[in-house]
């Protein structure tokens, strides 16, 4: 069965704004709160402090990006979030575009699929309590953390094209997918994580999760049609070049390179799901029949456009629709 979670759909200044949407995860059908990399209150911050007011829910980092941190670091704060918070994590690490790494390091990684090795590597052997020998090329370092009874965290990778899907089927507990359609997981995607799950003599696979963009039509949303939705809330993303490849790669027409164009192909191939409930039950429906194991709620757009009670209201009325009995 197909679990569904919650991704915190804005970048909260506030703790109190990330609250509410804890609450739902709590008293509803959810499985997990999501947050992606933000850049004004760290989510790792964000989620032990949800913990301390009281909202303590599994959590799931989807995704934060290596540069930013050393795997000693990247396991420590994952697994203080799973003592903060008495629930299960998900950390997932992504090494993000190649002007992100040379703004953060100097220089983009020479072999990102090579560094994302070395790096799970080490952030799954830390959090299994082991010593770490570190032996590079790019991180050298000897560490083991401190013995804590935790919940369990498991080690995500962002997979986007075969490369490192196959490296996740070989390395990871959890595939994580942004923007990519449900036939292009079925097709490409999830065979390359079992061909790498094959080669590394895996006997069962990496869970697969998926962040799905969603927005229902509604009263009072004049003109906020599936793709005026795509684009608020992945208009970055349908710009970067490495998104563009991999909705090239899933059928997406991003030759024109104008982001209307790119944004009539998230929604005409399910990368985005929108239109009524039934419509978008339909859409997810499609993700959970090409073998994905947990859907993400993606209600950015709705955020941004509409505010926080919208997209409260999206997300329980869909939840209530795909958790039903």
């Amino acid at each position: 069965m197909t679990d569904y979670s919650v991704l915190l759909p804005c970048v909260p200044r506030r703790l109190e704004q990330a609250l509410p949407f804890a609450g739902l995860v709590r008293w509803t059908g959810a499985a997990r709160l999501w947050q992606g990399q933000a850049m004004v209150m760290e989510p790792h911050q964000t989620f032990t402090g949800m913990a301390g007011a009281g909202f303590r829910v599994p959590t799931g980092f989807g995704v934060t990006l290596m540069p930013l941190r050393h795997p000693y670091e990247a396991a420590l704060q994952a697994r203080s979030v799973a003592l903060a918070t008495g629930e299960p994590v998900i950390a997932g690490f992504g090494p993000g575009s190649p002007a992100f790494q040379a703004n953060i390091l100097g220089a983009p990684y020479a072999r990102p699929l090579q560094v994302a090795r070395e790096y799970v590597t080490a952030v799954r052997g830390l959090l299994d309590g082991e010593t770490v020998e570190a032996t590079g090329p790019h991180y050298t370092f000897r560490g083991q953390l401190a013995p804590a009874a935790a919940p369990r965290v498991d080690v995500g990778l962002g997979v986007l094209r075969p490369g490192m899907a196959r490296l996740a089927g070989e390395v990871a507990d959890v595939v994580i997918t942004w923007l990519t359609p449900p036939s292009y997981l079925r097709d490409v995607l999830l065979p390359a994580v079992a061909e790498g799950a094959a080669r590394a003599g895996r006997t069962s696979l990496p869970r697969v999760v998926a962040m799905v963009p969603t927005g229902l039509e509604a009263d009072g949303r004049e003109g906020a049609s599936p793709e005026r939705l795509a684009v608020a809330g992945n208009a970055a993303h349908m710009q970067a070049p490495h998104y563009l490849d991999m909705l090239g790669r899933a059928g997406v027409d991003v030759s024109s390179g104008q982001l209307a164009d790119v944004a009539r192909g998230v929604v005409e191939t399910g990368a985005f799901v929108g239109g009524d409930l039934a419509q978008v039950v339909k859409g997810l429906r499609a993700y959970e029949e090409a073998g994905v194991d947990e859907i993400v709620l993606n209600t950015t757009a709705v955020h941004k456009l509409f505010g926080s009670r919208d997209s409260l209201s999206d997300l329980s009325s869909i939840l209530q629709a795909v958790t039903a009995p």
